[in-house]
């Protein structure tokens, strides 16, 4: 399939969650086989030397987990405060809105280990810049990024690349 094909398949609801919003859902796209197969095999081929995926909590789960699995790397969960039963490590970071936490198991990369992030959508590039920001600190490498869908108007793509990272969309999506 290609991008434009799959761009067909992610539903736009406007005025979610809020007045203003157009909230771009993928739950069209993963529910459609080949289209979700084709994003994924398209994302695998993005993410270059990479020794491990890494996923953001929740929908980042389902590419990341795809990606790796189709790869046969290891894939490592980026998760919600308080979400794994062992010792981990965590960084805060600002939401436009106030503060949130990411954190993850530190045994789960090698020190050195080169790591790619793959996750649904790149907005403000927050969540994507704190995983970066945590899987270094682990030990990992972490130089590229591939989203499905980048909404450049709102410069996540700029802020990764100031964290030195390379980011790859499948497909933009103008506007918030």
């Amino acid at each position: 399939m290609t991008p434009a094909q799959l761009k067909a398949l992610v539903r736009t609801i406007p005025d979610f969650p809020k007045r203003g919003i157009q909230f771009r859902d993928i739950t069209t796209l993963i529910g459609h086989g080949e289209g979700f197969a084709a994003s994924v095999e398209w994302l695998s081929l993005r993410i270059g030397d990479a020794q491990a995926v890494a996923g953001m909590e929740a929908r980042g789960f389902i590419f990341g987990a795809a990606v790796a699995a189709r790869l046969g790397l290891p894939f490592i969960a980026i998760r919600k405060p308080g979400k794994l039963p062992c010792a981990t490590i965590g960084v805060d970071y600002e939401l436009e809105y106030g503060l949130d936490r990411l954190e993850m198991d530190p045994t789960s990369v090698s020190h050195g280990q080169s790591v790619a992030i793959v996750d649904d959508l790149l907005a403000t590039g927050g969540t994507a810049c704190a995983a970066t920001a945590l899987l270094r600190k682990a030990g990992a490498k972490v130089s590229c990024a591939a989203f499905v869908i980048d909404l450049p108007d709102l410069g996540g793509a700029r802020a990764l690349g100031q964290e030195s990272v390379m980011v790859e969309a499948l497909m933009q999506f103008e506007g918030d």
